[in-house]
């Protein structure tokens, strides 16, 4: 569990349709992140992007794009970070993981 103070704040960055052992990467790091006790994490899927090879991609009524942004993120001690970072540069393949120390606050239970 996170208590106030130091911790750090993992984003990666993917796009959905990168897959990992036919199953989508944003997929495989969740049930990842899940199984190695990490407090919680969001994945969050962008309407418009382009990544590495500059290439845009749009989200249109009519269209289904597999190429859009994926964003998951966490935060947990950096123990725990450090410990599963080898892991999530497997899974991750040609995605980009940032990594930012921050400070949290957890409110007291009133």
């Amino acid at each position: 569990m996170l208590t106030t103070g130091k911790a750090v704040k993992v984003t990666i960055y993917l796009s959905d349709g990168a897959k990992h052992h036919g199953v989508p990467v944003y997929t495989s790091i969740v049930d990842f992140l899940f199984h190695s006790g990490i407090a919680g994490a969001t994945v969050v899927k962008g309407v418009a992007g382009f990544g590495a090879k500059h290439r845009m991609h749009y989200a249109h009524i009519l269209e289904i794009s597999d190429h859009l942004p994926v964003k998951v993120e966490f935060i947990e001690i950096r123990e725990k970070v450090d410990a599963i970072l080898p892991e999530l540069e497997k899974r991750c393949g040609c995605g980009l993981i940032e990594v930012q120390e921050i400070s949290i606050i957890v409110p007291a239970k009133g």
